[in-house]
């Protein structure tokens, strides 16, 4: 959604980016040392716009309310798809992430199956990152992985150990298509619901 890196013009009317963070508060970017990127489990959108992984059914809507993807004031659907990793690899580019905190991952609970958008295809070519142009986003279409789902309850896990296997190997997934390391993972909107793999605070 970044003014400038995202899908013109499909975008917002700012920088969103952590160059962002510097022209706003004055804080110079020599000075940031760790940035930790925070990604849900699935992707989200908000408005028009491509968004190759979206899913317009019923896995759609179940991630829309068990996630609260509501407008805080138009209280409007978000627009869910699977995990959408060339997305995520370009922000990881831009932002010069060290590492991930992956929230939302209860949303997931009970999914037979959950796909991970790998790379695009857009006509005799594989794409691992999105286009630039707009349009030819829009006529892209996902590379799917699929991986077991499970049915245990990760909500209110605060351990890694306590976390179904099969969820535990989303993770791990996500964590080798990313490039980067996942720090922290949330399994519930209160503070307590996290696990914290490796505490940002000493990592700086």
């Amino acid at each position: 959604m970044d003014i400038d890196h995202g899908s013109y013009p499909f975008v917002t009317s700012s920088n969103t980016t952590l160059g962002g963070v510097a022209s706003g508060s004055g804080f110079g970017v020599k000075h940031v040392d760790y940035i930790l990127g925070v990604i849900k489990a699935y992707t989200t959108r908000v408005g028009a716009g491509p968004f190759p992984t979206e899913l317009a059914n019923a896995t759609g809507k179940r991630l829309a309310e068990r996630g609260h993807e509501f407008g805080s004031v138009t209280q409007r659907p978000r627009r869910c798809g699977w995990l959408d990793v060339p997305i995520l690899r370009r922000n990881i580019n831009i932002n010069n992430l060290s590492a991930l905190s992956l929230v939302k991952l209860d949303v997931m609970d009970g999914l037979e199956e959950i796909c991970i958008c790998t790379h695009y295809r857009y006509q005799d070519k594989l794409l691992a990152e999105p286009p630039q142009d707009s349009q030819m986003f829009m006529h892209c279409e996902p590379v799917y992985e699929t991986l077991p789902g499970w049915s245990e309850q990760t909500s209110g896990v605060s351990t890694f150990d306590a976390l179904p296997d099969n969820a535990k190997r989303y993770i791990a997934r996500v964590e080798s298509l990313a490039g980067v390391p996942i720090h922290m993972i949330s399994t519930g909107p209160d503070r307590e619901e996290t696990i914290i793999l490796k505490n940002p605070l000493e990592v700086c």
